[in-house]
């Protein structure tokens, strides 16, 4: 029971294929209720929700919002012109929709994953300044591993694979990171700023994509004060670029040579491995309510 009648009503955004709160979030939600909110599920492109009967959207598992772009960018400008707002703040969400955010980051000295964007007309030209190279292809505005190969610049058989990709997107070309494979990718969480906790993901044996979908695993580590700083680095960039009001962000990346280099910054659907960590699901709950009570 919550500790005192619920105040405001907060919209918990799901997709229609996660139509309710999945048991990552449960502690958040039973969190956000003790604080006298009320978490209530809306399918984020449903047409039915009356959102301005909400005092906020807390954007959670809307994991189809690369399928339906703009439908997506419009909904946020239907929630700004109703004056709700979102929970990271809907600017934030529109600027970290399109992956060519990490061309920003590079531009102010963030170690990123090296990227060359290109339209789908492009890609080959772009390849074939990467002979023989082990890369890997995702739409710019894309997540889970949508539209992704992996495949050698110059195959017969990649070359083909790359002529099914959808052509009216724009596509990130970037080099296979063996160590993905053989160390795992890092998953850095941050709540108001301050780091909360990590897990390091492995992909199944043979694959090289470490969702769970696909068979990834997720594991607690610890890590080091300059994987932190790198992280910390990349979040500061964000902030100078004008998107300082960072609620929850998860940090993705790799460590090659020694270095920590950022993948993706996870800014607006997230799954924010919260299960093993109650204590960090409080803790984004009071920043949520906070953030409602200021407003």
């Amino acid at each position: 029971m919550p500790a005192h009648p619920a105040s405001r009503r907060l919209a918990f955004a799901t997709s229609t294929d996660y139509p309710s709160i999945q048991p990552d979030d449960a502690h958040l939600a039973a969190s956000l209720e003790r604080l006298g909110l009320e978490p209530i599920v809306c399918v984020w492109n449903d047409p039915d929700v009356d959102w301005s009967a909400f005092d906020a959207v807390l954007i959670r598992t809307i994991w189809d919002y690369f399928k339906h772009h703009a439908a997506f960018l419009a909904w946020l400008d239907r929630l700004d012109r109703l004056g709700i707002p979102t929970i990271n703040d809907s600017a934030l969400l529109r600027w970290n929709s399109d992956k060519r955010y990490l061309l920003e980051l590079a531009e102010r000295d963030v170690g990123i994953i090296p990227t060359q964007l290109a339209s789908a007309h492009e890609l080959g030209d772009v390849l074939s300044t990467m002979p023989a190279q082990q890369v890997v292809i995702k739409p710019a505005i894309s997540g889970g591993a949508w539209h992704t190969l992996r495949g050698t610049a110059g195959d017969e058989n990649f070359a083909q694979a790359l002529t099914r990709l959808p052509r009216d997107h724009d596509y990130l070309v970037q080099p296979f990171v063996p160590e993905i494979v053989s160390d795992g990718e890092w998953s850095l969480l941050y709540f108001g700023g301050e780091f909360s906790h990590a897990v390091i993901k492995r992909p199944a044996a043979g694959d090289y994509r470490v969702q769970g979908e696909y068979g990834g695993s997720a594991d607690p580590i610890v890590p080091s004060a300059a994987t932190l700083a790198a992280a910390e680095r990349a979040l500061a960039a964000v902030a100078k670029i004008g998107h300082g009001d960072q609620a929850y962000v998860r940090v993705d990346g790799v460590i090659c040579g020694g270095r920590f280099l950022i993948m993706e910054l996870e800014l607006i659907e997230p799954f924010l491995h919260l299960a093993g960590y109650p204590a960090a699901a409080e803790r984004l709950a009071q920043l949520v309510a906070a953030q409602l009570k200021e407003d």
